[in-house]
């Protein structure tokens, strides 16, 4: 056993003088990676805040442009729903007319079923009313006329009164 243990000590000796050169390129290539890391964390100390500023920057030109989408998002949104409320709204003043219709004409039969007159009938016989009294205001202007004509005329005057109620007559029926 003694015998294979030199043997691999002399074997590894010679491998070890063998790759001297290669280990040494390792190390040497080792050593240059670290400086190279080295060198880069240095620089991205001095340079990180001005990457960091231009981030910034850059986050807040992208902040602007999102808001102003976004307003334009809620104004177009807010138009929509308005224009909707106004829809609606105008949908509803409709169906309140027609139920405010509907109302009026079931109150208007009621109270003509009472024996209520309507607005209608009560503005009719005020136009009647006002037709009656020029009438009769023409008669009263004719009656002084008359008055004159029995005295001049004492035998025809007994005639003209039947006609004034029968002229009366023929207005009342031609009213009604």
């Amino acid at each position: 056993m003694v015998k294979k243990i030199q043997k691999s000590t002399t074997a590894s000796k010679a491998a070890a003088g063998a790759s001297s050169p290669l280990s040494g390129a390792i190390k040497d290539s080792a050593q240059q990676i670290w400086l190279a890391g080295l060198g880069a964390f240095s620089k991205a100390q001095a340079e990180g805040g001005k990457a960091f500023e231009s981030l910034v920057k850059e986050g807040l030109s992208i902040q602007r442009k999102t808001q102003a989408v976004a307003e334009e998002r809620i104004s177009e949104a807010t138009n929509r729903v308005s224009g909707m409320a106004t829809e609606i709204s105008s949908k509803a003043a409709g169906q309140w007319d027609k139920l405010e219709n509907i109302f009026e004409d079931r109150v208007a039969k009621a109270l003509n079923k009472l024996g209520v007159p309507s607005a209608r009938d009560i503005e009719t016989l005020m136009e009647r009313i006002d037709e009656l009294n020029r009438h009769v205001q023409r008669l009263s202007t004719k009656a002084p006329a008359a008055k004159a004509a029995r005295k001049a005329a004492p035998v025809k005057a007994a005639t003209p009164a039947p006609r004034k109620t029968a002229a009366r007559k023929t207005a009342v029926k031609s009213k009604a």
